[in-house]
């Protein structure tokens, strides 16, 4: 079976799972969203979506997030691990949001991996769900997804984004990213792992027994 046949399983599976997969991360407008996926490096959603609305609650724009302390930040994002960090990244993105931006989250990938605390990940998943250009955010379960599926060697997450590039529609990709990340979720989540529950898996093999 070729890669663009499993390809085809897998997005006629998802589609049929999650048909419109809704954003996971509270958020009430682009900035929030910036900050709540920011957070959500190294973290779960689930615990993003715990502390971001004390946050967003004091702060839900750069003017008044550059008025907070980092302590005060940090405080409250302390639950979701790395907090100092990501304190003074939010703090510093928000002056720079304000000085150079207008107050704005900015629309290209340059401007958004100039500000700290967003990698090329994190930009992704702005331009797709905030902007809706084309991208394809590969984090560490669509990663593993992949690979498991047999459609990246594996070795990073940058090939495994270059792969899936290469094999699925360009106008598939924002809603993709969301599908596997559901998917990986329920179906086939890293601990405790089981390949029956796989479904997609299931089905590959199954495909392949009968060729």
């Amino acid at each position: 079976m070729t890669k663009k046949q499993k390809a085809q399983i897998i997005m006629d599976t998802l589609q049929e799972l999650y048909p419109n997969p809704p954003i996971p991360l509270l958020h009430t407008n682009s900035f929030t969203f910036l900050i709540a996926v920011l957070l959500s490096a190294r973290s779960t959603d689930a615990m993003v979506n715990r502390v971001s609305p004390a946050l967003f609650q004091l702060a839900d724009n750069p003017y008044d997030m550059q008025k907070l302390d980092v302590e005060q930040i940090r405080q409250i994002i302390k639950p979701v691990g790395l907090s100092p960090q990501k304190a003074k990244a939010i703090k510093k993105l928000s002056e720079i949001l304000v000085k150079k931006h207008n107050g704005k989250v900015p629309d290209t990938f340059n401007d958004l991996e100039a500000l700290p605390g967003v990698g090329h990940k994190t930009a992704s998943v702005i331009m797709s769900q905030v902007f809706g250009q084309p991208a394809f955010p590969v984090d560490t379960h669509i990663h593993r997804l992949m690979t498991q599926w047999g459609l990246t060697n594996g070795k990073s997450v940058v090939q495994t984004e270059k792969d899936a590039k290469k094999i699925f529609p360009q106008d598939k990709w924002n809603d993709l990213h969301l599908q596997m990340i559901y998917y990986g979720r329920k179906y086939a989540p890293a601990r405790a792992y089981k390949p029956e529950n796989d479904i997609i898996m299931q089905k590959l093999q199954n495909k392949k027994s009968r060729r």
